[in-house]
């Protein structure tokens, strides 16, 4: 008897639903989006009585959690494009600063240079050749042995050829 009266509330529904959308001298459909709309309701007073209490507040606690996790989520991607942000400006600075140094300590170097050429005393050739040269052979990295060429100008710069 109780399958009777469960049958009879839903098919009330549905007939109520279907009805109460303006039907007018017979026409049920005339402002219906066709079949979905039928369907609609029946899925919905199908879930209505087939879902019970607990399943339907399970479902309500959890939509609300997943709310706080998306709203969470939201908050820490914000956070984290501004910490971002804000690191990406430091580097900048940092890489400013840096590349400022490397261009004084370059002029610095350039114009120690270009007066070192500047000077073309007699006899100083072969000093400064051998400012040039690394003459410590614990930091060569070449594989070929180079101790007689640094001998040789080693020898050169302390006694120069005379001419």
């Amino acid at each position: 008897m109780s399958g009777f009266v469960v049958c009879r509330s839903f098919l009330t529904t549905i007939l109520h639903y279907v009805f109460a959308d303006g039907a007018v001298n017979g026409d049920i459909h005339a402002e219906s989006n066709g079949p979905s709309d039928a369907y609609a309701a029946i899925s919905s007073a199908d879930r209505l009585q087939a879902e019970p209490e607990s399943l339907r507040k399970w479902r309500e606690e959890q939509s609300e959690r997943l709310q706080l996790l998306d709203e969470n989520s939201i908050k820490q991607e914000s956070e984290w494009k501004e910490k971002a942000k804000v690191e990406l400006e430091e580097w900048h600075a940092r890489q400013d600063e840096q590349l400022e140094k490397t261009k004084t300590n370059n002029r610095a170097a350039e114009e120690a240079m270009i007066s070192d050429l500047d000077e073309n005393n007699p006899g100083t050739e072969w000093e400064r050749v051998a400012r040039l040269c690394d003459f410590n052979p614990k930091s060569s990295k070449q594989a070929k042995d180079v101790s007689r060429m640094r001998s040789v100008l080693i020898s050169l710069k302390q006694s120069p050829l005379v001419r």
